[in-house]
């Protein structure tokens, strides 16, 4: 492989090889004067993706510009893991897989045919496209948002689904995604701590402030007085870290789903749960919103609430007898008229 292809594909077993031939050591990449530009371009690299969403194109004309951009994909992985934050390995992953995708427009078919395989997606070459394992294509196509990827507007001959060049491109992307965030965030040493700690703490900085930012968007159509206490009981639950049932993550998916929040802003919602997975997260909550199963699930009612455990901080509202779902309540307290001091 050469090096400028390496440098392109940096997450490729023989880009991985690539670099362990150079001979650089960990301690060398992350203190070595030598390798400062390196750590530079990895830094760069990194506030590209929380910034922009997608890691830019560097110049790698020569031996030396094509080495450090294969050297900033390690240390960009390093400032990740050192951040350790879920829902930042997420967007990371997703910014280095579009530019990916970007660069296998100009690829061969064989080459992309090649990745494909490294990843493990079953493939073969087959009428000017390519058929992919039903299998697969079912798991890899479950995030794509377009009517077209639905399967029964594919065409399936034995078995196989067949795609062209830029949907097989964009098949890859998901599972380049998918590789990049099982596999972050890394062990970390202190040295690779202390290393980065300014930069570590500018990109927590930004995050707390990018959750606000979209916090206060996602929250803005809802009033949050109006929420019923099972409802306002779950949120601050997510919010505060706690662990929440399944029954009540369900309940309060639907709920704000119902009332106006999008997927993306309900998933910006569930990631201070801990245990909080981005992709896992975001097949459930658009498998509930229908985004996916095409069917829009609903809240539960009280009296399945109650039988759940997730009815929690009864007040009199819910008392009085006329209510009987959540969404009642929230359409009742709306047309309650405030008390005047």
């Amino acid at each position: 492989m050469e090096l400028q292809v390496a440098a392109k594909y940096p997450f490729l077993k023989e880009s991985a090889n690539y670099l362990k031939e150079t001979g650089v050591t960990l301690d060398q990449l992350v203190q070595g004067l030598s390798y400062e530009s390196a750590r530079l371009a990895g830094k760069e690299r990194v506030f590209e993706a929380l910034e922009d969403g997608e890691v830019g194109d560097h110049p790698m004309l020569t031996k030396v510009d094509a080495t450090k951009e294969l050297l900033s994909y390690p240390i960009a992985r390093m400032i990740v893991s050192a951040v350790a934050d879920r829902g930042f390995v997420r967007r990371y992953a997703i910014a280095e897989s579009k530019k990916a995708n970007e660069r296998f427009r100009n690829e061969s078919d064989q080459f992309l045919m090649d990745v494909a395989s490294e990843l493990g997606l079953t493939i073969t070459k087959e009428d000017g496209g390519f058929a992919v394992n039903f299998a697969d294509f079912l798991r890899f196509s479950a995030t794509m948002r377009s009517k077209s990827w639905k399967l029964v507007n594919q065409n399936i001959v034995n078995g196989n689904v067949l795609v062209s060049k830029s949907r097989l491109s964009r098949i890859v992307e998901q599972m380049l995604t998918e590789k990049i965030s099982a596999e972050l965030p890394l062990e970390v040493t202190d040295q690779i701590l202390d290393a980065f700690r300014p930069t570590t703490e500018e990109i927590k900085e930004i995050l707390e402030e990018k959750r606000k930012e979209k916090k206060t968007e996602g929250m803005g159509r809802l009033s949050i007085v109006r929420l019923p206490p099972c409802m306002k009981k779950l949120l601050d639950m997510i919010r505060a870290g706690e662990n929440v049932p399944h029954s009540g993550r369900f309940a309060l998916v639907a709920f704000l789903h119902t009332l106006g929040m999008d997927s993306q802003e309900i998933l910006d919602t569930f990631s201070t749960a801990p245990d909080f997975d981005p992709s896992k997260s975001e097949y459930q909550i658009r498998h509930i919103t229908g985004d996916i199963s095409g069917t829009e699930y609903t809240p539960p009612e009280c009296s399945t609430m109650r039988s759940y455990g997730i009815c929690y901080d009864s007040d009199q509202l819910c008392g009085d007898g006329r209510i009987k779902h959540p969404l009642m309540y929230y359409r009742v307290k709306g047309r309650r008229p405030r008390s005047r001091k």
